[in-house]
């Protein structure tokens, strides 16, 4: 069975006092989730390590919120796979939406993060997802079958045993609104189809596919309630302790 998680990205909040204060709060609540949910945190850089010193022992996994696309050199401002490792990161979230729509982020570039991670042992929670433009116009199936195949087909079967995927519908995230739990559970059945058309259902069933769209305690529910739905990628609600708990606590 495909593994149920939570994973909270903390994004270009928290200084390093504050994410360690968040982090010894989510690892003391993890005690109380059950043993078939994983739970990851992602904090900015700068606390990566300090973070991970406060979940050590509790179950947590600790996650970047992105890595470079060299394995070292003259790349001014960049972090590497092998920098990410070395703080005790176990995965990486790569092809945000906001990365996607601030810095450019193409799918080209997206292949050789996923390829540098991967070689390097982190496991990578891509990013998918359509905005709103595309949603009203009724393109969301296509937008998010292209951006799987044009990352994920460059892999393996193999390889998909460390890719969890994320499906953030853009239009809900951070402005309040949410897909219901039918427009959700459709994309991620659909997702699951795009990926068995490449590696086989067996790879398809066994992939983790997590919600990324204003998730929280309110909401969780219904949304993990659906068959494709393996729990969320969180946003603001991860900010939180007791919160990033309950949704945890949702399944």
């Amino acid at each position: 069975m495909r593994k149920k998680i939570v994973a909270g990205n903390w994004k270009m909040n928290t200084t390093k006092p504050d994410g360690v204060e968040l982090a010894k709060a989510v690892a003391a609540g993890a005690s109380k989730v059950p043993a078939g949910v994983g739970l990851i945190v992602a904090p900015p850089f700068t606390h990566l390590c300090a973070v991970g010193k406060a979940l050590a022992g509790s179950g947590v996994e600790l996650s970047a919120q992105n890595c470079a696309d060299h394995e070292k050199g003259a790349y001014t401002g960049e972090v590497s796979v092998d920098m990410l490792k070395a703080v005790g990161c176990q995965w990486t979230i790569l092809g945000h939406s906001e990365r996607r729509q601030y810095y450019g982020e193409t799918d080209e570039k997206l292949v050789e993060k996923v390829r540098l991670a991967l070689a390097g042992g982190l496991g990578v929670i891509l990013c998918v997802g359509e905005n709103l433009e595309e949603r009203e116009a009724g393109k969301h199936f296509d937008v998010c079958s292209a951006q799987v195949k044009n990352v994920l087909y460059n892999f393996t079967a193999e390889d998909m045993k460390k890719v969890v995927i994320a499906y953030e519908p853009v239009w809900a995230i951070g402005t309040g609104k949410t897909a219901t739990a039918e427009q959700a559970e459709e994309i991620h059945a659909h997702i699951r189809k795009v990926l068995a058309d490449k590696f086989g259902a067996e790879v398809a069933d066994d992939t983790t596919i997590l919600y990324g769209g204003s998730c929280k305690p309110s909401n969780a529910k219904e949304l993990f309630a659906q068959p494709d739905i393996d729990g969320g990628l969180i946003g603001g609600a991860a900010l939180k302790a007791d919160d990033f708990i309950q949704i945890a606590l949702s399944f």
